[in-house]
């Protein structure tokens, strides 16, 4: 082998369809098209417009997200593909449901300068200006220019530079300037408001959101996007935000439930007059969890709730082959007949196709896996049980071949006790057997790895294999997903202060699979609102990590209340956070509690800045993904790497004395 290139093998997962990684279409070709085939029969049912179900299962690393990778390559430039990971809390599924939607809408089209919603709008609002002016002309005259004499200027320079392409709503409005612009965004936003009222009627929340999906599609500023967006999210904004976007305020007392089911049914509504929606529920898992019986009883009872609100969709669930046969025992009959319409089963692929996956990974660098693997590498590598664990071993042997890393142990992953044992039993057996050659290959690993030097390194075969460093995968881990996370933070992320408690619960959860002497309940101050909080008691001492992402108004009552609740418990330590890209508080009361929050020696306020937002993020996610099996390590040994590399974060610190 000649210079180092880019590992072709390392990138063995898909995090989400929108992401971009080698696919081959010959790989679950049928499944593909089974998916493909309900897509058309629900557009197909003219009459109906009924929503259906498809389940995919197969075991981890067998390819689940990435076949859904490949329904959105296909798809998008015709239908809107909405991605959700699990939700986290039992309080709020469907509004956990309604915000990763609207951050999938938010995703751009493939060769599009435009996101999913504003095409959405586009194709919609061509089929409905041109249904409503037939609709209005005169029965008597039988072709579109006896009514497109009746139609205003606008209405016809509309029709025509849409019936050219729907997108030149975005491209051609407003090229004469801005007061011209604003003049047919207005015009949009009566037709569509005169439309939906006639179809389906003024109730709710629905056309008042229609008005918000066209004030989001009609603005090109970045700042006004996401002040909708926001909005749209149904988060209180301060009162000048409002008015700036001309958008009524929400309520803070609003309930988020039934208006995330509303906005998903005006989705629905919307995509008759487009092509249905996808939505895909991914990473599922951890509800099939001991802890987590009753938010899976509330995630059913939320998936029956969109077939019966929400039209023109599939909604898809992907699970492990076992988790769906828990969850069809679990769940209500309605629930499973509906959801398991098309039942597609992803099962190992041959060999052969193995093999021409690498073969296509390695040549996307420039690269032939002959030059690379011998036949016994080969054999090695596709023997293994899943397609992730395919490429992770290639990506092993190509780190061997390049960097003389040596192989990691085909093993089963072992608690952290064996895991010592069986280092101790080789430090006896082995020790003498070690070459003054890979000692100082060992000197100078460690050297660029530091974390590495309470771990050892043991030749077992030939060529060289030892016990790869979890440590080393579980840094890689967290060096990704830092990455993904910072690349998003900037995007239309909506915050949330039930999403963010949920998050702290199942990271809590996964600390306590260890522990188990944890007390994890939540407060209460007779019947008065308080933030989104929990109170978690260990062996050595007593927390309540709260969150608080509202507006000024709903502030401060909140924290005010919060800062009661702490006075009543002065053993306790009390952390109140708000995400810096939330609005600073201004207002009198409520910066007047801060200091008070800040003042006292067992509370303290915090702006969540980016690092300690992408912190957070990260050992969410760590330990969702080890409990769904995406990244297959020892819990402990992860927690444990966490503390090397982030024990000065608040999260860590709160546990660490009770684990080691």
């Amino acid at each position: 082998m000649t210079s180092p290139k880019i590992n072709p093998f390392s990138n063995s997962r898909v995090d989400t369809p929108f992401q971009n990684h080698i696919d081959l279409d010959e790989i679950f070709y049928d499944e593909f098209e089974r998916l493909k085939s309900i897509i058309t029969d629900i557009k197909n049912d003219e009459e109906n417009h009924q929503s259906k179900g498809a389940v995919v299962t197969g075991e981890a690393g067998t390819g689940k997200t990435h076949l859904m990778m490949r329904l959105a390559k296909n798809r998008l430039k015709q239908n809107r593909l909405l991605f959700i990971r699990q939700p986290n809390n039992l309080n709020s599924v469907l509004y956990h449901i309604y915000s990763r939607v609207l951050e999938s809408f938010v995703e751009k089209v493939p060769n599009s300068a435009y996101c999913q919603l504003e095409h959405l709008l586009a194709t919609s609002f061509f089929k409905i200006i041109r249904e409503s002016f037939v609709e209005f002309h005169d029965e008597q005259s039988t072709g579109i220019l006896d009514y497109f004499r009746k139609l205003t200027d606008k209405d016809k320079y509309l029709v025509k530079i849409l019936s050219a392409d729907p997108l030149n709503l975005y491209k051609k409005l407003g090229e004469d300037g801005a007061r011209n612009k604003r003049e047919y965004w207005q015009r949009i936003e009566t037709i569509l408001d005169d439309w939906w009222k006639r179809n389906h009627g003024d109730v709710g929340y629905s056309s008042i959101l229609l008005k918000g999906i066209v004030k989001f599609c009609s603005y090109s500023d970045t700042h006004k996007k996401k002040l909708v967006g926001k909005w749209l999210s149904g988060n209180e904004l301060e009162k000048r935000e409002s008015e700036s976007i001309g958008l009524k305020n929400w309520c803070d007392d609003d309930n988020k439930e039934a208006f995330s089911l509303e906005a998903m049914t005006v989705f629905g509504k919307l995509s008759i007059m487009d092509e249905p929606l996808i939505i895909i529920f991914d990473q599922l898992e951890g509800l099939g969890l001991e802890y987590n019986q009753n938010l899976l009883h509330s995630f059913g009872d939320a998936i029956k709730e969109l077939f019966t609100y929400v039209p023109n969709s599939l909604i898809i669930l992907n699970l492990f082959s076992e988790r769906w046969e828990y969850f069809k025992d679990f769940f209500d009959g309605s629930v499973v007949g509906r959801v398991s319409q098309c039942q597609i089963v992803l099962n190992q692929p041959s060999p052969d196709k193995l093999t021409r996956i690498l073969a296509a990974k390695a040549q996307a660098q420039g690269l032939d896996i002959e030059q690379i693997f011998t036949l016994e590498d080969l054999e090695d590598i596709l023997s293994q049980n899943s397609i992730r664990e395919v490429l992770n071993r290639a990506s092993h042997y190509y780190r061997f071949k390049i960097q003389g890393i040596p192989l990691p142990s085909i093993r089963q992953v072992k608690s952290f006790e064996d895991e010592v044992k069986d280092q101790l039993n080789s430090i006896k057996e082995q020790i003498k057997c070690l070459s003054d050659e890979f000692k100082e290959f060992k000197n100078a690993l460690i050297a660029t790895q530091p974390e590495l030097q309470q771990s050892q390194l043991f030749i077992t075969t030939q060529p060289v294999e030892a016990k790869l460093s979890v440590s080393s995968l579980i840094i890689e881990y967290i060096q990704r997903e830092k990455e993904r996370l910072e690349e998003e933070y900037n995007t239309l992320i909506v915050i949330s202060d039930s999403d963010d408690i949920g998050k702290l619960l199942a990271v809590t959860d996964g600390f306590n699979t260890l522990l188990k002497n944890m007390e994890i309940a939540r407060l209460k101050l007779g019947n008065r609102k308080l933030p989104e909080h929990l109170f978690i008691k260990t062996p050595t001492q007593s927390f309540v990590i709260g969150f608080l992402h509202g507006s000024d108004a709903g502030f401060s009552s909140r924290i005010k209340n919060f800062n009661e609740l702490l006075s009543n418990h002065p053993n306790v330590y009390f952390t109140l956070f708000r995400d810096i890209r939330e609005s600073i508080i201004t207002g009198k009361v409520g910066k007047a509690e801060i200091d008070k929050l800040n003042q006292v020696p067992n509370g303290q306020f915090i702006y969540m800045d980016k690092e300690d937002r992408l912190a957070f993020e990260i050992i969410y996610k760590l330990i969702v993904d080890i409990q769904n099996k995406d990244f297959e390590v020892d819990l402990r040994q992860a927690l444990k790497t966490l503390d090397s590399l982030m024990g000065h974060y608040w999260l860590i610190k709160m546990f660490k004395k009770n684990l080691w």
